[in-house]
C-alpha cells in the first residue's frame, strides 16, 4: 500500500495499479504508473546540508519540505551513483527516486580525461531510471542535473537492453524531461544516446540474425529515415571483384555467407563538391578465426567483430540526423571469417587493392585485411579525413582494457579533435604509438610485400596499426582500435553488461565540432 497526501485534511490508501477515489466533495487522480528522477549533490563540507537540483528544491517545496525531511532521516547522505527511492510524496509521482550526483562544482577532471560531473550525472540517471523499471512503471521525468543532454544520454543508454529475442521482455519506460528546463539539450542527447544503442543492437544481435546482407539493409533504412541528402549502395560480390579487392575477397571466400561491401553518403554540406570526411569500419559479422581458429570459449562474442562498421554507420546515422553541414562517407567491408575448404590458409599470398602483396601467416588476423583494401578505396573521395574503427587486437584489450579506445594516427592535429571530442562525451580515447619500429616488424617479411602479423609477439595492437599504415597516404588518418572497449561488464555504470557501441557519441561529437570549426 502506498499513500498520498492530499491537499484537504486526511490521506486515502492507494494501490499500485492506479486509483480514482473521492474524498468528501474531492477527486483525487492517480497515475500509478509514472516516476520521478531527482538528484542531489554530495556534501562540499562535513557539517553542510546535501543540497537538491533546482528540480529537487522546488519538488521539495511543493511537497511542503517533505522529500527534505524524509532524505535526511533515511540513512547516511547519498553518495555519487547511488539511489533511494521514496513512495507517496505527491500524487502525480507516487515514486520518487532521489540519486547522487556527487559534487557539484566537479568539471573536467585532468588526470580522468574527463568531464566528471556530466559522467557522475549519467552514471545516476542511469541508476534512478533502472529502479522505476524495476518497480515496473512505463514512465518517467528526468530531473536535467544542471546538463540535460549528459541526463538524457544516461536515461537512453541505462534503460537500453538487447532483448529482441526473449518472449520476457523488461518494462519499457518512456523517460522525458522534469520541468519545461533545456528541451533542445535534452533532445540532443536523446539523438547522441540512440546512435549508440543503434550500435549497440547491431553488435548484440546473434550473427545467423545478423548477416552482412542484413546489417547492410538495417543501415540502408536508419539513414534514409534520418535524412533525404543520403544514397546507399550495397556492394555484392561482382563489385567488390571489379574493384580488385582481393585482399578483403580472400576472407570472405571461406564463408557460404555472401560479402557485401557497404558505401553510405550523407551530403550535408551547402557544396556539394565540398570533400567529404571517410569513415572505414571493420565488418566482421562473425569471427571464428578461420583455419587459425579461435578457442571455444567466448567464441559467441566474434558477432561483434563488426563493432568497427556498427559505430561508423551509427556515427553518420546521428550527423544525418542532426543535418550537420558537412558531407560523410562510411565503408563497411562485410563478411564472415569461418574455416572451409576454401578459405584462407596460413601462408597463402593475397593481392590487395593497391597492387601490395600480403602474406597471411595467420587467418585470425583478418580484420586488417579487409580494412586494407576499403582504406585504399577510401583515398578514392579526396578526403579532408580518413578515421577507421575496428574490434582489430586482443592486445588492444591487453593494453587498455575497456578504459578508453586506442588511437593511432599520423596526425596530431586530428589526434587533438578526437581527444577533446571524449572528454565532452566520456568515452575516452588514448593515443597510441605508430613508430617506424613498429612498421619493420610487418614489411620483414619472407614471401611478399607486407605481412599479417608482427614478427614478434609483442606491441600485437602497434603492429596491425603498421600494417594498416601501408595502405594509408592520406597525411589525416587515424585508426581506432575498439577491441578493449566492445564489451561492459559492470566498468562503465550506465550501460549494461553487453556490447558497449562505443565510442560512437564520441564520434558523433567529432562530427559535430568538426562540422561548427570548434574542435
Amino acid at each position: 500500500m502506498f499513500w498520498l497526501p492530499l491537499p484537504a485534511a486526511g490521506r486515502v490508501a492507494v494501490r499500485r495499479l492506479g486509483v480514482r477515489r473521492s474524498w468528501g466533495r474531492g477527486l483525487v487522480t492517480a497515475d500509478m504508473t509514472k516516476g520521478l528522477v531527482l538528484g542531489i549533490y554530495s556534501k562540499d563540507k562535513e557539517d553542510d546540508v546535501p543540497q537538491f537540483t533546482s528540480a529537487g528544491e522546488n519538488f521539495n517545496k511543493l511537497v511542503a519540505g517533505k522529500l527534505r525531511e524524509i532524505v535526511s532521516i533515511s540513512g547516511p547522505p547519498l553518495k555519487a551513483g547511488k539511489t533511494r527511492t521514496f513512495y507517496g510524496l505527491h500524487q502525480d509521482f507516487p515514486s520518487v527516486v532521489i540519486v547522487g550526483l556527487g559534487k557539484k562544482a566537479a568539471g573536467v577532471h585532468d588526470q580522468e580525461n574527463w568531464h566528471e560531473g556530466k559522467e557522475n550525472i549519467r552514471a545516476a540517471v542511469a541508476a534512478g531510471c533502472r529502479q522505476i523499471q524495476e518497480l515496473e512503471l512505463s514512465y518517467v521525468e528526468v530531473d536535467p542535473c544542471g546538463d540535460a543532454q549528459a541526463a538524457a544520454e544516461g536515461a537512453v543508454l541505462g534503460l537500453y537492453e538487447y532483448d529482441d529475442l526473449k518472449q520476457k521482455k523488461k518494462t519499457v519506460v518512456t523517460a522525458k524531461l522534469h520541468g519545461s528546463g533545456d528541451q533542445a539539450a535534452w533532445q540532443k542527447g536523446v539523438l547522441f544516446a540512440s546512435g549508440q544503442n543503434l550500435a549497440r543492437q547491431l553488435m548484440e544481435t546473434p550473427a545467423n540474425e545478423m548477416t552482412p546482407t542484413r546489417f547492410a539493409e538495417i543501415i540502408e533504412k536508419k539513414l534514409k529515415d534520418a535524412s533525404d541528402k543520403t544514397k546507399v549502395h550495397i556492394r555484392p560480390k561482382s563489385w567488390i571483384e571489379e574493384q580488385e579487392m582481393g585482399s578483403f575477397l580472400s576472407v570472405a571466400k571461406g564463408s557460404d555467407e555472401p560479402p557485401v561491401f557497404l558505401e553510405i553518403h550523407y551530403t550535408g554540406s551547402p557544396k556539394a563538391d565540398d570533400p567529404p570526411l571517410v569513415f572505414v569500419g571493420k565488418g566482421i559479422t562473425f569471427d571464428s578465426g578461420g583455419i587459425s581458429i579461435k578457442a571455444s570459449a567466448n567464441m559467441d562474442l566474434m558477432r561483434a567483430d563488426m563493432g568497427g562498421a556498427a559505430t561508423v554507420c551509427s556515427a553518420i546515422v546521428s550527423a544525418a540526423k542532426l543535418n550537420l553541414p558537412i558531407n560523410l562517407i562510411g565503408l563497411a567491408p562485410l563478411c564472415e571469417n569461418m574455416p572451409s575448404g576454401k578459405a584462407n590458409k596460413p601462408g597463402d599470398v593475397v593481392r590487395a587493392k593497391n597492387g601490395k602483396t600480403i602474406q597471411v601467416d595467420n587467418t585470425d588476423a583478418e580484420g586488417r585485411l579487409i580494412l586494407a583494401d576499403a582504406l585504399c578505396y577510401a583515398h578514392t573521395f579526396n578526403p579532408k579525413v580518413i578515421i577507421n574503427a575496428a574490434t582489430l587486437t586482443g592486445a588492444m584489450d591487453i593494453a587498455l582494457g575497456s578504459g578508453a579506445t586506442g588511437v593511432f594516427t599520423n596526425s596530431s592535429w586530428l589526434w587533438k579533435k578526437l581527444f577533446k571530442a571524449s572528454i565532452e562525451t566520456g568515452d575516452r580515447v588514448w593515443r597510441m604509438p605508430l613508430f617506424e619500429h613498429y612498421t619493420r616488424q610487418v614489411v620483414d617479411c619472407q614471401l611478399a610485400d607486407v605481412n599479417n602479423i608482427g614478427k614478434y609477439r609483442s606491441a600485437g595492437a602497434c603492429t596491425a596499426a603498421a600494417f594498416l599504415k601501408e595502405f594509408v597516404t592520406h597525411p589525416q588518418w587515424a585508426h581506432l582500435d575498439i577491441a578493449g572497449v566492445m564489451t561492459n561488464k559492470d566498468e562503465v555504470p550506465y550501460l549494461r553488461k553487453g556490447m558497449t557501441g562505443r565510442p560512437t557519441r564520441t564520434l558523433i561529437e567529432f562530427l559535430l565540432r568538426f562540422s561548427q570549426n570548434d574542435a
